[in-house]
């Protein structure tokens, strides 16, 4: 599915039940794509509580570039696409997430576009090496989403993992780095349960 946006054109790759729970929405790091394993474990992990799910490459990866370009940028088009894709299925909860830099664009937008809850991939908490520089920490953008927020982070990521009191539920996963390319099982179930939690209504559903 094609979403116009004011910035360019976006990708949305949809599965679709015949009768969603809820939406859930994810997106890519910065220069990445949808088909990592920990965005398609969380796919599952979504499909199996009974939403329908999208997988959105954002206008400016859609159009070839690595750099999202400025935040306010970033979160109108993501809003744009958020309008489109909850027109098309209307009445249902919003879930959106996404990893390290869609991660933080998932916090940020939350309330804007309101989204229920969070699910944060490997959210970079600050640049590789300026843990000791608070002014490039990223939690302020976590403690702005105002919705329960899921982040599963590697305990070895060079950008950080984020102090547990600053989200709804922190996972930690072992021997992990930034790409959280292992262990998508442990994901996949670590977001089940979460789902299970923020979105009782859904709970009943098969997985």
């Amino acid at each position: 599915m094609q979403v116009p946006t004011a910035f360019g054109r976006a990708l949305a790759e949809l599965d679709e039940p015949a009768r969603p729970a809820f939406l859930l929405v994810l997106t890519h790091g910065a220069g990445g794509g949808v088909a990592s394993a920990d965005l398609l474990a969380v796919r599952q992990a979504g499909l199996d509580a009974g939403a329908a799910v999208a997988r959105v490459t954002q206008p400016y990866r859609a159009g070839g570039a690595r750099a999202p370009g400025s935040p306010a940028r970033q979160d109108a088009a993501w809003q744009e696409v958020i309008s489109a894709l909850r027109s098309r299925y209307p009445g249902i909860p919003l879930v959106q997430g996404g990893r390290s830099n869609g991660a933080r664009l998932a916090c940020r937008t939350a309330l804007a576009v309101g989204a229920v809850a969070v699910v944060a991939l490997a959210f970079p908490l600050h640049p590789p090496g300026k843990a000791d520089v608070p002014e490039r920490s990223r939690a302020p953008e976590l403690r702005s989403a105002g919705v329960p927020v899921l982040v599963i982070n590697g305990d070895h990521d060079p950008f950080g993992v984020p102090d547990a009191a600053d989200v709804d539920r922190l996972i930690v996963l072992p021997g992990q780095a930034h790409a959280l390319s292992r262990q998508p099982q442990a994901i996949a179930s670590a977001v089940s349960a979460w789902l299970r939690d923020v979105l009782p209504a859904v709970s009943g559903q098969p997985g």
